[in-house]
């Protein structure tokens, strides 16, 4: 193979793997039930104790995730909660809250 077939193959190759990388991920989403530990409305975020979300492949751990602020309201720390979750862009967001 002369240097620029190698060349060609090697970038061909190169972005082929780019590909799988760049390509838009599918959101995850799974349920839970836990228990509210922290609440910051100002940055959209809340953390949650929790046991294993199998669909987002989460073992149970304590975790922030991101929320809408609005999603906040009649929710304080140590409230037992059920939720659902996604994985998005590499971020985990809750969609759905309740006590």
């Amino acid at each position: 193979m002369s240097g620029t077939q190698g060349f060609k193959a090697a970038v061909a190759a190169l972005l082929a793997a780019t590909v799988c990388y760049v390509a838009p991920a599918q959101a995850q989403q799974g349920s839970g039930t836990g228990e509210v530990r922290r609440i910051d409305p100002d940055a959209g975020k809340i953390t949650l104790k929790h046991g294993p979300i199998v669909e987002l492949e989460l073992p149970a751990i304590t975790l922030v995730y991101l929320i809408n602020v609005q999603l906040l309201q009649g929710l304080q720390p140590g409230d037992k909660v059920k939720f659902i979750a996604r994985r998005e862009n590499g971020q985990y967001v809750i969609v759905q809250i309740s006590k």
